[in-house]
């Protein structure tokens, strides 16, 4: 048996493939099987298509939520900040009425005796 020009081992002929005298694929033979390889490519392509477009839309999602949550953290983190100085104020104006230095329990002590 002559080797084939064109033997693609994952896309078998059904029936053997009739040769020509000289040992060639007739015209019909190669167009069938150029069909079948063309038609199994075309498809594995729509294939990888459609799982790009579904990591696309995956992508695009995740890309949204990541940005809402990076909003979400700039906000409290502002909010904490705010909230911070208001009570580092409130502080200061505890120990400005009391009327004390920072020197604290030693001061408190020397006043009771």
């Amino acid at each position: 048996m002559a080797i084939r020009p064109f033997e693609f081992p994952k896309y078998k002929a059904p029936h053997p493939v009739a040769e020509s005298d000289d040992g060639q694929m007739s015209g019909e033979n190669l167009s069938d099987l150029l069909g079948r390889v063309s038609k199994n490519s075309t498809g594995e392509v729509d294939s990888l298509i459609g799982e790009f477009e579904r990591l696309r839309g995956t992508l695009q999602t995740d890309g949204e939520r990541i940005q809402r949550e990076i909003e979400q953290y700039n906000a409290l983190s502002q909010q904490v900040m705010q909230l911070t100085k208001a009570i580092s104020e409130s502080v200061e104006k505890v120990r400005a009425s009391v009327g004390r230095p920072q020197g604290g329990l030693q001061e408190k002590e020397d006043r009771i005796v």
